[in-house]
Order: C-alpha cells, then structure tokens, then sequence
C-alpha cells in the first residue's frame, strides 16, 4: 500500500531531509586519500546522533554500519572496515539514512577521490543526471513507467549499464515502502503517481554492463565485470502540480537543464 502524506508529515519528512543533507555534505568534506570507510561512518553516526536522529542503516535487518560505502564495482551495501582505505583515483559512493521525529530521509552520492580518470567523472555526471531527468518526471498524473523510462535512457545513451536488480522505493516512517521504483522501464506505464507520495529515487548506473552478484558477506553488491559503477539518490515528495520538492536538498530551484 502507497502512503500519501499530509502536510504535517512532509514537514517532519523535510527536517528529516535536511539534517541529512548537512551530514553528507560534510561527510563529502572527509573523504580523500587514506580515510578508512570505518572513520568516515563513525564520523556519520557521531553526526546523526548529535543532532538526535537515529541512523536507519543501522542494524537494518542486521546492517553492521550507519553507512553503506561501496567503491569502484561495488554498487550499493558496501561495509565499512577497519581495513578498507580509500584510494587515490577511486570512486566512493555513500549511502546513508536517518530518522528524525520517526520519520525516513534517505540519500546517496558518488564522490572522485582524488585525481580520478576522465571517463569515471563522466560517470559521476552522467549518473545525477539521470536522477534529475527520473526525478523531475516525479508529477502529479504521471505513472512510476516514467521515471524509470527517464533515467534508462539517459544512462543508456552514453553507453552505461543501468543496474536491474536494485530500484528505489517509497519511504515515510519505514525505509522501504511501496512503490518500488526501477531505473528503467516503459513511459505511461505503471502506478500513477500523486500529491504526498515521497519517494526515494535512485538510479545505480555501471561503465559497463548492468548485471551485478552478492558477496559472502552477504551484503556487498557488485557488478559481474567489475566496472565501476555510480550511484544518486534524493528522497523527494510529489506536489499537486510540477516536478516534486527534494526533501533532501534545501532550497533546491529546479533547472531547464534538470528537466
């Protein structure tokens, strides 16, 4: 069942929303050459506590971390270590969510650590992009089909692999709630979309081909090529008429370019 939210409860959602969006910015600050993914969801959990939220990745379902750090061909759950350093000319992608007041705010971000090759950048770009075009397709009377179908074809036109067996998803007072929301699929087609449905929109895109596997460990995902991959995730909130407010983005204004 989809939940539509009130105004009361998109404005508990907006805090939420924007005490992550101060985490992950100054988590973006820490990550260079040398930090452990240990150190830096410390770093993350010290924040969210401090601020009287409670990591939501933590103990999710037995999650070890208040992070999930994945880099170069791991796509998403990647789990913060001790031994795990960050390389020079990596890519890092970092997940994270919080509840504040018992609600959900959830965001992901890939950074390029230090002096990164040109083709991963534009993976990095190529990657937000098509969050915004899935993202901005997130309008009253518009069907879940068209986010997908967005992002798909962004990604798809420069040649990556956008990954299949992961997909956004609803969110609220629990992380995952309905709908789940793929990174591809055929415009016009699927649940409408309407006023107070919030949603966590995610593309995972690859430089080479979309098919992933678990490891041992029983978390970790990564692609079966080993390419690198990219991750982007905002958490935003359908309004009655346009593209949806980015909950976890303070005083976004959209742009002709995002569209």
């Amino acid at each position: 069942m989809i939940s539509i939210k009130n105004p009361d409860q998109l404005a508990k959602m907006r805090s939420a929303g924007h005490l992550l969006h101060d985490v992950l910015c100054r988590l973006r600050e820490a990550i260079q050459p040398g930090v452990t993914t240990k150190a830096l969801d410390a770093y993350a959990e010290e924040m969210i506590r401090a601020h009287g939220a409670i990591p939501s990745f933590l103990n999710y379902h037995g999650y070890p971390a208040s992070i999930c750090a994945s880099i170069e061909d791991e796509v998403v759950h990647g789990i913060p270590s001790d031994h795990v350093t960050v390389e020079n000319g990596a890519l890092l992608s970092i997940d994270c969510g919080l509840i504040l007041d018992g609600w959900q705010a959830d965001s992901a971000f890939t950074a390029a650590v230090g002096n990164v090759s040109e083709e991963k950048r534009q993976l990095v770009a190529v990657t937000e992009e098509s969050f915004w075009k899935g993202a901005f397709m997130a309008q009253n009377g518009n069907r879940l089909g068209d986010i997908g179908h967005a992002v798909q074809s962004h990604a798809e036109a420069h040649g990556y692999g956008v990954i299949r067996d992961l997909t956004g998803h609803g969110i609220g007072r629990n992380m995952h709630e309905d709908p789940s929301i793929p990174n591809y699929g055929e415009a016009g087609r699927g649940v409408r979309i309407r006023p107070g449905m919030t949603l966590a929109i995610e593309p995972m895109i690859a430089l080479g081909r979309w098919q992933v596997h678990q490891l041992a460990d029983g978390w970790t995902i990564v692609t079966n090529d080993h390419s690198p991959c990219a991750h982007y995730e905002h958490t935003v909130a359908v309004v009655n008429a346009g593209p949806p407010e980015i909950l976890t983005l303070p005083g976004h204004v959209w742009k002709e370019a995002e569209a």
